[in-house]
């Protein structure tokens, strides 16, 4: 199995997936989910040590940043685990974002409608993030049939991967950057 994994090459995941984004995102920590109030769709926050960012999970464009959140005050207050959650911002200010990462946490591995996530390690330090439709990863089937190689972390730490709770987004942060694929069309210009 560790041969196998690590002969399959990195490739493009496959359809209906569309890789969105690949952002630098210098000292990432976590990152999490919360949902659009006006449209639904995924917005993906991120938390680094130089503030948080909010990202389209359609588009993939950023569309909110706070380079000093305030996370003493009422709206931001941290009763709960602050290493967990922060407070949204930009559409999603009000709410709670449950945040993933490099101080525990996580996103999910499956999708309602049978994709799944596996994070593997066949030469330690640097993870693969592998896509499977129904089960298939490298226990059966062929590579680029039946499960992906879609995401090698060379250089930089792996801090969270996984789908949003729609299951429309998938989101692969490391200590260095952010990859975002969606299913989702995006809107199209009137």
């Amino acid at each position: 199995m560790r041969r196998r994994l690590i002969a399959a090459p990195e490739v493009p995941a496959p359809e209906p997936w569309q890789r969105i984004a690949y952002a630098p995102v210098g000292g990432l920590l976590g990152i999490g989910f919360v949902s659009h109030p006006g449209t639904g769709h995924d917005l993906v926050m991120v938390v680094s040590n130089d503030g948080h960012g909010l990202f389209d999970g359609v588009t993939g464009e950023k569309i909110a940043r706070v380079r000093d959140p305030d996370l003493d005050s009422e709206d931001g207050g941290r009763e709960a685990d602050p290493a967990l959650w922060c407070p949204g911002l930009g559409p999603a200010a009000g709410s709670r974002v449950r945040i993933a990462g490099l101080f525990g946490g996580d996103l999910h591995a499956t999708s309602a409608d049978g994709w799944k996530l596996e994070v593997v390690t066949p030469v330690w330090p640097n993870e693969r993030v592998l896509l499977s439709r129904d089960g298939g990863l490298p226990h059966s089937g062929p590579h680029g049939e039946h499960w992906w190689h879609i995401f090698h972390s060379h250089c930089s730490e792996l801090r969270a991967a996984g789908f949003s709770p729609s299951g429309q987004t998938l989101a692969v942060a490391t200590s260095s950057d952010l990859s975002l694929w969606t299913r989702e069309r995006r809107p199209q210009p009137q």
